[in-house]
């Protein structure tokens, strides 16, 4: 990535939170600027309701931690005052059904350790079932966690589900380095463990977290990044870089290989904006594998690849680039298939100059087939045919992405499998710059041919307003589209949910927001994350 702060669901510029790799030789932590300069934030949050108790883990039902057949909502704020730590952060579950608010932080009973002053607890999230209960189980990044006196080394928290509610049964479970589930390498300051984190169960049945470690040294090489593996209903976990064996390209500093991840139970992508190609800086890679274990003790890897390996308007790979920045991947059902097979990858490549419209943004689109080989599909921006808008400079078209297929027991069509793509740099009037906004977009088929866009005070019922960087919180479900605005007025912060086949201006559908249903007031960066 750039020199911008950024995760899987944080700001831009000038707001403070999540950060991505940068063009330059360090991450910033906590600066302030324009978007195209830092792409940071996050808030404060306290309180929460109990959860409904129910009987039994249904299970079936997807992000459903107290296991009543509901689905809930996780939503984070990484920046949350918690205990009167300030940035210690928190995240919310909202309870399917009306049944109440669960506040999660390192305050909260059976998760270890305490809150501390910039941990960012819920940097990153991830859900699916990991022991297999049928309750659902999420796994929180905190990047920022001090291990011992190891500044920033970072921590995931395990937090698993129960018919009583999240948290309330098992003791979580903690993956850093040098401790706990036996995760190897000895912490260092600026490891970053949690910077983006990735679950789901593999078609055979095994639980699985992949864990993004975009800081790590090693073999004298700054910030050359890790992934770890934890696989298992009781967790074993394998590490894997790019100088494992079969991994694309050979590791160099500032690859920043971890600082994203995906994952479907069939494949797993981990993102490298920081590599270079060439002599071209930051361009960026990806390493695609399959949730299993090889011969080498590290999940399979399939097939790596940068821009300049993929046809499009432009295949030059160009410093600062940043291909990989972003990830989504959704289950795709091919025509003939008589189940699902296969999985679409859509990579964000968010410095992309488009021509001289330096840093508009691009994403591609790619049919990974269940043999393990990869077709691109389309390269999609702001230019292409049909898309609503147009591309500007500093844009960032790409910076955030999430995918989804809506209706996985069909053939797979433009109106099944959607694409939303964050634009956090778009300047919609010359009063809000930086304002941002979301493009909803076919997976398949013609990009502009069933596209929509949300913009603050056009769809997104807060603003416009400077700086609200609307496209950073992204997340979604099968029936609904999350976006969180985290950024600007304070009055404005929340998350609403859009059908996936919203119209260009269309109201939400339901609304989180803190002060309402339950939810603690204040949150500064309320939205930054959303599963």
């Amino acid at each position: 990535m750039s020199t911008y702060g950024h995760a899987a669901a944080q700001p831009c510029a000038g707001t403070g939170g999540r950060q991505v790799p940068p063009t330059g030789k360090a991450w910033r932590r906590g600066t302030t600027g324009t978007l195209s300069a830092v792409l940071l934030a996050l808030g404060t949050v306290t309180g929460g309701t109990p959860a409904a108790a129910a009987v039994v883990c249904t299970g079936g039902t997807q992000s459903d931690f107290n296991g009543d057949g509901i689905r809930d909502t996780a939503v984070a704020d990484p920046l949350a005052t918690v205990s009167g730590k300030e940035k210690a952060g928190a995240v919310q579950i909202v309870l399917g059904g009306g049944k109440g608010v669960t506040t999660l932080s390192q305050a909260t009973p059976n998760v270890s350790d305490s809150a501390e002053a910039g941990d960012q607890f819920g940097f990153s999230l991830a859900v699916y079932d990991a022991n297999l209960d049928g309750c659902s189980d999420i796994a929180v990044g905190i990047p920022y966690e001090d291990v011992g006196t190891v500044q920033d080394a970072g921590l995931v928290h395990l937090i698993y589900g129960s018919p009583a509610g999240i948290g309330q049964g098992t003791p979580s479970l903690g993956f850093r380095q040098g401790a706990d589930a036996n995760m190897s390498n000895t912490p260092e300051e600026d490891d970053w463990v949690g910077y983006a984190v990735a679950a789901d169960v593999s078609t055979t049945g095994v639980p699985f977290l992949v864990i993004g470690i975009p800081g790590e040294d090693s073999s004298g090489l700054t910030d050359m990044g890790f992934a770890a593996y934890a696989y298992g209903v009781n967790p074993s976990v394998a590490t894997f870089h790019q100088n494992s064996p079969g991994v694309w390209e050979d590791a160099e500093a500032y690859d920043h290989f971890g600082s994203t991840v995906v994952a479907t139970g069939r494949y797993i992508a981990v993102g490298a904006p920081g590599e270079s190609l060439g002599t071209v800086d930051f361009a960026g890679g990806i390493q695609v594998l399959r949730p299993s274990l090889n011969a080498d003790g590290i999940p399979d890897p399939l097939f790596g690849m940068g821009q300049g390996h993929t046809p499009g308007p432009d295949t030059a790979a160009q410093t600062d680039d940043r291909y990989g920045a972003a990830l989504a991947m959704a289950p795709y059902r091919p025509s003939g298939a008589a189940t699902i097979t296969d999985s679409l990858l859509a990579v964000g490549v968010p410095g992309e100059d488009l021509g001289t419209t330096v840093d508009a943004g691009a994403v591609h689109v790619y049919h990974v087939k269940a043999d393990g080989t990869v077709t691109l599909l389309n390269w999609i921006d702001q230019n292409t045919d049909g898309v609503e808008g147009e591309a500007e400079a500093g844009d960032f078209f790409g910076q955030r992405l999430t995918a989804v297929n809506t209706t996985t027991n069909v053939v797979s069509t433009a109106a099944t499998v959607r694409l939303a793509v964050g634009v956090p740099g778009e300047e919609s009037t010359e009063d809000a710059p930086e304002a941002g906004g979301v493009q909803v977009l076919p997976l398949i088929g013609a990009p502009g041919a069933s596209d929509a866009w949300l913009e603050p005070g056009n769809g997104i019922p807060s603003g416009p307003a400077p700086r609200t960087y609307a496209g950073l919180g992204l997340g979604g479900s099968p029936s609904l589209l999350y976006v969180g605005v985290p950024y600007g007025p304070a009055e404005g912060r929340a998350v609403h949910g859009y059908p996936w086949n919203v119209t260009t201006g269309g109201a939400p559908t339901q609304t989180f927001k803190p002060g309402e249903g339950g939810i603690p007031a204040g949150g500064a960066a309320f939205g930054a994350t959303v599963r």
